[in-house]
């Protein structure tokens, strides 16, 4: 049975896709899930970018004791540099290093030839092993380089120290055929290729990422990468959870396994999407809300008569859970802190007070408290960074008929204390407080995309606003959940312009690989 080692890059890869922008204490609310979860790397940024990325990379090296952190670095002096700043202090500093080897990358965008990419790919690793103990080369868009260029250079960076070599797909082209065969191919023609670890890393933009990653296992890959919930730029990368859960089901094909916690994926999906604002489709594999619905007549006969006959994922196995929160009106703060840890949150005093507060000001308005209402208290703690000055919503009222046309009143702190007041009219009710909104904070505020749904059922759940907005340029999203959903639309627009302020203009490529 082969050990398949686990490389998640969501805060990363998953963190390009647009609209996503996570502060620092989301980042290590993630990281600390990505740890219980048991991946074995985890690539928390790109330190070269920007300052705050660097500091959010740096922390989390500090942070996780048992995965191994890392940073994405082109084959640059100043990237590895900053990616040695960002990750000295970690357990194990490990470099990702990444350099185009496809001849239409070479060509038009690093307009480099092939002789001066080898020689860039050799140069960068050996610069970079005179820091980290751990360096992994990509040959970023590798499924549609030339094979024999393709295990020339992994020979060479190999003999130069690279401990990990990641064939990408970058742009999730290649089958799942074809790719199994280049990592054959690098097994049969590579002289040293004993010396590294071999690592897939598959896009979906044909919908074959998951299919191409265990190819990959197949053939003799022993690394792969991917994001939890698929999350990342265009169609985004592997489910790293479908991947896993393959493994163990069909471990009699495979014959691998991976050290992840399964119980522990739900819980990972449902805050990543959370803090992410992006939503888990109904029917994805693994995680969806229907991954283990079954509504035809025949299946539901089935499944009564023996689970097995249409489940071949428990749900027990990835940690889905259908007990109720036995929390309410008259608990203390001792249960809910036992049960806040027992749903694998780590607050210091002031924000369990903080949590503790929400909750019991939740028990007066909602008779029936689930595990989802107190996941959503508990994650609302991660807000716009404490270090940067934000909005704040005073009030906000609207008057409302079918005869009349909506207008919005409300009331804010600026981030320099003034108290600001205006009233806007819209055809409805969320674009009347928007249009108000964005008359008092100025600029170009332009709403990109608008979603609410509600936290568990009944008239009295809780309801959760996203937006993602475009200011000045700058793309976010913001997130906040209310009884009340013009509240809650209010707050969502305001977290999303407070996530634009003192962020840095970013000049470098995001680096897709």
């Amino acid at each position: 049975m082969r050990n398949i080692e686990i490389f998640d890059t969501t805060l990363r890869d998953g963190e390009q896709t647009p609209g996503v922008n996570l502060n620092i204490q989301e980042k290590i609310e993630i990281a600390k899930q990505l740890e219980r979860l048991g991946i074995d790397v985890i690539e928390a940024g790109f330190p070269a970018t920007s300052k705050g990325d660097l500091e959010a990379v740096k922390q989390i090296a500090k942070t996780v004791k048992h995965s191994s952190v890392t940073g994405l670095s082109r084959a640059h002096r100043s990237d590895i540099d900053a990616a040695w700043e960002a990750l000295r202090v970690s357990r194990e500093p490990r470099l990702h290093l990444v350099i185009a080897t496809s001849p239409i990358h070479m060509t038009y965008k690093l307009r480099k030839t092939p002789d001066q990419v080898l020689e860039t790919a050799v140069a960068s690793v050996r610069y970079a092993k005179k820091f980290f103990p751990k360096v992994q080369f990509s040959a970023e868009d590798a499924s549609r380089s030339d094979w024999a260029f393709l295990a020339k250079v992994i020979e060479a960076v190999i003999a130069s120290g690279a401990d990990v070599v990641n064939l990408p797909d970058t742009v999730g082209y290649a089958t799942p055929l074809e790719y199994g065969r280049l990592f054959q191919y690098m097994l049969e023609y590579v002289p040293n290729i004993h010396k590294a670890k071999l690592s897939a890393h598959c896009h979906d933009d044909l919908g074959m990422a998951v299919a191409n990653t265990l190819s990959a296992i197949e053939a003799g890959a022993q690394q792969v990468e991917g994001t939890i919930n698929g999350i990342g730029e265009r169609a985004g990368n592997a489910s790293l959870e479908e991947i896993a859960v393959a493994l163990k089901i069909r471990q009699d094909f495979y014959q691998a396994e991976t050290r992840l916690n399964l119980k522990e994926i739900k819980r990972s999906s449902d805050l990543i999407s959370k803090l992410t604002g992006l939503s888990v489709q109904a029917n994805k594999a693994v995680v969806g809300k229907n991954a283990f619905a079954h509504e035809s007549g025949i299946h539901q006969d089935g499944v009564l008569k023996e689970k097995s006959t249409y489940e071949i994922i428990t749900p027990e196995m990835v940690g889905v859970s259908t007990s109720s929160i036995v929390l309410g009106k008259h608990s203390g703060r001792h249960a809910f802190k036992t049960k806040v840890e027992a749903m694998g949150f780590e607050l210091d005093e002031a924000a369990l007070n903080e949590a503790f507060r929400a909750f019991k000001a939740l028990t007066d308005r909602k008779k029936n408290v689930t595990d989802d209402d107190i996941f959503t208290i508990l994650t609302d703690r991660q807000t716009a960074s404490p270090d940067v000055k934000k909005y704040e919503l005073v009030s906000v009222q609207v008057q409302y008929g079918t005869n009349h046309t909506p207008t919005a009143t409300v009331a804010l702190i600026s981030p320099d204390g003034q108290r600001l007041e205006d009233a806007a009219t819209g055809a409805g009710s969320v674009e009347a407080i928007y249009n108000t909104l964005g008359r008092m904070i100025g600029g170009d505020v332009y709403l990109e995309d608008y979603q609410l749904k509600s936290i568990g059922a009944g008239r009295d759940a809780l309801a959760e606003a996203f937006v993602r907005i475009k200011r000045d340029d700058v793309t976010s999203g913001g997130r906040a959940t209310n009884q009340d959903v013009l509240e809650a639309s209010a707050r969502a627009f305001l977290d999303a312009v407070n996530r634009t302020l003192g962020r840095e203009r970013v000049d470098q490529e995001q680096i897709q690989i």
